[in-house]
């Protein structure tokens, strides 16, 4: 009986590779098949934390990043709090000049004459919410966006690429274009993230609940999961100009599976000319294939 035992397991071990191959090869096909109706460059890049097991669909391709370039703002903002520069109580002054109008801006809503606002709502602001203004302010405030390709290089990182701000990207339809990034990359940084290397457990535990609090794009990764479902995320947006065009429908994030490991994921779907139903449902069709991949 322990002969026969042992026989199993070396089976099982020797075969596991191969079956790790099957399930990869499968979850790309769906991917390349489910990308189809985007009418655009569909980028994925899936990272199992636990298993290090990885897949990439155009994963070195640089697209369009909008709003999820407020991941890394983020991340650098937490850094230079972790190195004493700021606080994350610490009262900032908003004034009604940064809080410009024809923007999404729920903190411009909520207070339209500017305030002293703490630093970790304005965090949670940019993120959860996505808020442009509260983008803007905090980049300006930690001095430019030279400030996050400083860091995020420290780190190791290339494929990402912060050169303007949402200002700056609304006033100009090409200006959106220098915001860029590989989401390959984009995965790597969601790993250093989760393993919490980086900062400190402070700053990666605030900055985890604000990317679970997201409410933004909940038709994307989060639209085919299960209600209950543990994402981390950050959204990226572009506008839709007459011709149809949508340079950025983004999101990445942690997927917590149902066994307790962790997906990293990136889907961009970049100069799409399908509509945004159609673009988030391929999003949510990715997350939802490799969804029931890892969870076996």
């Amino acid at each position: 009986m322990k002969k026969l035992t042992l026989s199993a397991t070396l089976l099982v071990f020797f075969l596991a590779p191969f079956y790790v191959m099957a399930q990869q090869e499968s979850l790309l096909r769906q991917i390349k098949d489910i990308a189809k109706p985007a009418k655009g460059i569909v980028g994925v890049s899936i990272l199992g934390i636990e298993s290090r097991d990885t897949l990439n669909y155009n994963g070195s391709s640089r697209l369009v990043m909008h709003s999820v370039m407020k991941f890394p703002i983020a991340m650098t903002v937490l850094h230079l709090i972790d190195k004493g520069k700021y606080k994350l109580d610490q009262q900032l002054k908003v004034n009604k000049k940064d809080l410009l109008p024809n923007t999404h801006s729920p903190l411009r809503d909520k207070y339209p004459d500017g305030a002293e606002i703490p630093l970790g709502e304005l965090l949670s602001y940019m993120v959860s919410q996505s808020d442009n203004n509260a983008c803007d302010f905090l980049l300006k405030k930690i001095g430019g966006a030279r400030v996050i390709e400083d860091y995020i290089q420290s780190l190791g990182i290339k494929g990402i690429a912060v050169n303007t701000t949402e200002a700056e990207m609304a006033a100009s339809w090409e200006v959106q274009y220098l915001n860029w990034c590989k989401p390959a990359d984009v995965v790597r940084l969601l790993d250093i993230f989760y393993k919490g290397k980086t900062l400190s457990k402070t700053s990666n535990d605030f900055l985890w609940k604000i990317m679970t609090e997201t409410s933004t794009g909940p038709n994307r990764i989060k639209g085919l999961l299960p209600k209950d479902a543990i994402v981390a995320h950050k959204t990226g947006s572009s506008p839709t100009n007459d011709a149809g065009l949508s340079p950025a429908t983004n999101d990445v994030g942690i997927i917590t599976l149902p066994n307790g490991k962790h997906l990293a994921i990136a889907i961009l779907v970049c100069n799409s000319t399908a509509d945004e139903a159609t673009r988030e449902l391929v999003i949510a069709k990715i997350a939802k294939a490799a969804w029931d991949i890892y969870s076996r």
